[in-house]
């Protein structure tokens, strides 16, 4: 799920972990079951299902839920570093511009387009396309050359199948 215009927006920690715990909080209060997943600086992938097929309405509250909390988070979170304030003032301003006008002639958008529309969803019908999803989540830090191998990279579930502890 990409965000709105692959701006990179899940650079800073706090954005990140919002995410991870609206992940955790759609696990626990409304069945969704995570397989893989892998959140990079513009998008996350994931490989899920809900156990009461209503997938679409869990994505669409996640997404609402998450576009809320990170621009709200923008807009009223400190910076500490002073040296780099006027810097990171400047591109989270450009941010929401960025949210603020791809929302801006659409009329279920009040203020901010946050996340780009659908899901892109593929049906995983097979073992092997199954692994091959997986994997493909899994090495998207690698191809970006974040980590040298998948488990190193702390939001990705790439941990857990490597037998570490994941976030």
């Amino acid at each position: 799920m990409p965000a709105c215009r692959q701006r990179q927006v899940f650079t800073r920690a706090n954005h990140k972990i919002t995410l991870v715990e609206s992940l955790e909080y759609c696990q626990n209060n409304k069945g969704l079951v995570i397989f893989a997943w892998c959140l990079m600086s513009s998008h996350m992938h994931m490989v899920v299902k809900a156990t009461d097929n209503n997938l679409s309405e869990i994505m669409r509250d996640f997404k609402k839920h998450t576009a809320g909390e990170i621009i709200k988070n923008i807009k009223e979170d400190p910076e500490s570093r002073r040296e780099c304030l006027s810097a990171i003032a400047s591109a989270q301003a450009g941010l929401l511009r960025a949210f603020e006008g791809a929302g801006k002639n659409l009329k279920r958008i009040t203020n901010f387009k946050f996340w780009q529309d659908g899901n892109h969803p593929i049906e995983l019908d097979t073992n092997e396309t199954i692994e091959q999803k997986t994997h493909y989540i899994h090495l998207n830090p690698v191809e970006d050359l974040i980590v040298e191998r998948p488990e190193d990279y702390l939001y990705s579930s790439a941990r857990n199948y490597a037998g570490m502890d994941g976030i």
